[in-house]
């Protein structure tokens, strides 16, 4: 969500933490007020509930910034994951039987969900040993399978490519390497078994372990959209500004593929296509975010806005070293490569 968005959520926060425009969604689902308190706000507004039954999650977000039914549609996709054993965070029906309900609240109309919270801790990428990044990679491939024939009612893939050329217009080198990037998307096949549903944000600070098993929830940026694109985002921390595995992670993105292939095939080859794409999509959603600096700015606003300008700087030197590395692959095509330009030996489970 915009700065501005999250700031005018922020504002109504107490000091303990509650918020009258969670309350009105929390009510819903039979919560009085101020038991919901306050975690996080980034694509969605997050408030921790205590329950007798265990710890949820309230999740809610402006109308303005997404409809009532791509938000259900969420919802109803995390159910039936978990209603096939995929390990998910569960959503909480509310009191009149629907998984989501759109609330008036003082900032206007919210889109709002209680989930459960997923069992476990989180783990860091210098945390996480081989065997765990093998678990990761083998629950991005069964949400994958398993989400299949869901999500009908989910939005396209990187819908913010099209924005791009636009925003990117006072940055030739930026413009011209994501032009690259775009125009190599469209060769793509769309075929079911590299295209369908997937998580859109499946790192590892959106899952939480528990005995060796990782429950995934945030399924906020869920679309349908190429599974290498999922596994590219995923994959962030462990790789470089080219999107190849990082010298230090390399024994982890390894066993992650492993895992993975273990459920379904991958091939390497698009990532780091992937990886540049990605990164378009990020540097739009930061500059949406970031809108333009208000006179009285607080402080936290103004260093979030210090640390996303710093974060846009990597994701552009990712795109324009993922566009060389597509330019340098596309001139060997006649010498040693397979289709679309892919060296020769890449790997296919």
């Amino acid at each position: 969500m915009p700065l501005n968005a999250i700031d005018r959520l922020k504002q109504t926060v107490t000091a303990t933490w509650e918020s009258p425009v969670a309350d009105r969604s929390a009510a819903l689902w039979g919560y009085a007020p101020g038991t919901a308190k306050w975690w996080r706000s980034s694509a969605s507004h997050v408030f921790v509930i205590p329950d007798p039954n265990g710890k949820r999650y309230l999740r809610f977000v402006p109308d303005a910034h997404r409809s009532a039914e791509s938000f259900s549609a969420i919802a109803e996709l995390t159910a039936r994951l978990a209603d096939r054993g995929v390990p998910v965070a569960r959503p909480v029906a509310s009191e009149a039987g629907p998984l989501t309900a759109t609330v008036d609240t003082p900032l206007g109309p919210m889109h709002a969900m209680v989930i459960e919270a997923a069992p476990g801790e989180t783990l860091d990428a210098d945390e996480l040993d081989e065997n765990d990044a093998r678990a990761w990679g083998a629950a991005l491939a069964r949400v994958h399978r398993d989400a299949a024939d869901l999500g009908r009612r989910l939005p396209g893939p990187l819908r913010e490519l099209p924005e791009a050329a636009a925003l990117f217009a006072a940055d030739p080198d930026l413009a011209a390497a994501a032009a690259a990037l775009h125009e190599r998307l469209r060769d793509l096949e769309r075929d079911p078994s590299c295209f369908g549903v997937v998580h859109g944000d499946f790192e590892l600070d959106n899952l939480a372990w528990n005995d060796g098993v990782a429950t995934a929830f945030d399924f906020d940026e869920a679309c349908r959209s190429w599974y290498a694109a999922d596994v590219a985002f995923a994959l962030r921390d462990l790789t470089d500004e080219t999107g190849l595995p990082a010298a230090g992670h390399r024994g982890r993105f390894a066993a992650f593929i492993d895992g993975y292939r273990s459920v379904r095939p991958l091939s390497e080859a698009d990532l780091p296509l992937f990886a540049g794409l990605n990164a378009i999509a990020a540097l739009v959603r930061i500059s949406t975010a970031l809108a333009t600096p208000e006179p009285d700015e607080p402080e936290w606003k103004a260093d979030l806005r210090t640390d996303l300008a710093a974060m846009a700087d990597g994701h552009r030197r990712l795109v324009i070293n993922a566009a060389e590395r597509c330019r340098s692959l596309e001139g060997r095509s006649g010498r040693d490569s397979g289709p679309r330009g892919e060296p020769m030996g890449s790997t296919v489970a």
